[in-house]
């Protein structure tokens, strides 16, 4: 069941996650022309807790979401709340996996997820953050870290056992992170964690971001003893020579105040070299190299020349799973940025999603 995250929408209760489902994910269903349409929900911590404390409003949002031909097979917890404040930035890593916020927040998104979880999934999953921004984090951070997942797997487990079906978290590197890459995820977590309950989300666009090879990040996953458990397929902006005055206009377009948009640059040497944001990167990198910007593209469309996107990094890495001889994961169309993007206010919404959506039908479910 391919899904699209609702983390482009912003609710703050049941009811205006309802309202919604009607303005777009019911809509983008029927243009689709499909029975079933799988949602990847977001629910902000507010409306988590209040879910899970009220099995009826649980019944009813299940209810809803069937009436509209709407599955739900995984969540995404890694913004806690106020994912569409003027300013997110740096606060989408708050609250970080060693306060006790963080923990709440997964428990009540595993309870919610046990029973929305539709007929046809085999599992539930749910994306969270790689532990914290990079600074400040210590040996005793990892420690806490460490207990708070064993807390959380504890109540995973106990659900997987009553619903019949396993719930999993996957756990999303990003550029910028404590696990920053693929890497640094599969180091930190073999070991540490039940590989039966917790693996790795694999945010294409992050993916991309870091310059990896996606046949060997996948490699690398399952070699440590790790699942895939879920893909946020997206993708990034690409620029070949960010010297050149044209590029850095278009790239300029995409300076924005609402979200971080870290950027890399690969030196002649192989060397990465990295800026926290856009703006920095223009201010401060040399640009003799490519770049990749975390800037999450729609993505059925090209960027303005001479801007390109990195699909094929999310085909090719969907590519290595579907040969890896291991289950494939859910796979969830994740572009948050609709309405930051220099054309926003050009674009609808539902349209712009359903386009997307077919063509990862075609490029990415097949």
């Amino acid at each position: 069941m391919l899904s699209y995250c609702t983390n482009v929408h912003p609710a703050q209760d049941l009811d205006g996650i309802v309202a919604q489902l009607d303005t777009y994910a019911a809509v983008i269903r029927k243009r689709l022309d499909v029975d079933l349409l799988g949602v990847g929900l977001w629910l902000a911590a507010d409306v988590a807790s209040a879910l899970a404390t009220d099995a009826g409003a649980r019944s009813r949002l299940a209810r809803e979401l069937s009436a509209r031909g709407l599955g739900v097979q995984t969540l995404n917890a890694f913004p806690y709340g106020g994912f569409h404040d003027a300013v997110v930035k740096h606060a989408v890593y708050v609250p970080q996996w060693t306060d006790p916020r963080r923990v709440a927040y997964t428990r009540d998104c595993l309870t919610v997820l046990a029973d929305l979880l539709h007929p046809d999934a085999e599992y539930g999953s749910i994306s969270t953050l790689p532990l914290a921004w990079r600074e400040p984090w210590s040996r005793a951070d990892d420690d806490r870290a460490v207990a708070a997942f064993d807390e959380v797997v504890v109540h995973a487990r106990r659900l997987s056992d009553h619903g019949g079906r396993p719930l999993r978290l996957a756990v999303e590197p990003e550029p910028g992170c404590v696990l920053d890459t693929v890497a640094d995820a599969v180091s930190w977590l073999s070991g540490r964690v039940d590989a039966e309950h917790v693996g790795v989300c694999l945010d294409t666009c992050h993916l991309a971001v870091s310059f990896a090879d996606p046949g060997a990040e996948v490699r690398r996953i399952h070699a440590a003893g790790l699942d895939v458990v879920k893909v946020q397929a997206s993708a990034a902006l690409h620029v070949d020579q960010p010297r050149d005055p044209d590029a850095r206009r278009a790239l300029a377009d995409f300076c924005e105040p609402r979200y971080l948009h870290q950027v890399r640059e690969r030196s002649a040497t192989g060397e990465v070299l990295a800026a926290d944001d856009l703006d920095d990167a223009l201010a401060e990198l040399p640009g003799e190299g490519p770049w990749r910007v975390h800037f999450h593209v729609p993505l059925h469309a090209r960027p303005r020349a001479p801007l390109t996107s990195t699909t094929d990094v999310l085909t090719d890495a969907v590519a290595a799973l579907a040969t890896s001889g291991r289950p494939l994961p859910h796979v969830e169309v994740e572009t948050y940025t609709w309405t930051v993007l220099p054309d926003a206010d050009h674009v609808d919404l539902a349209d712009g999603i359903a386009d997307e959506l077919r063509w990862a039908r075609t490029e990415v479910a097949a």
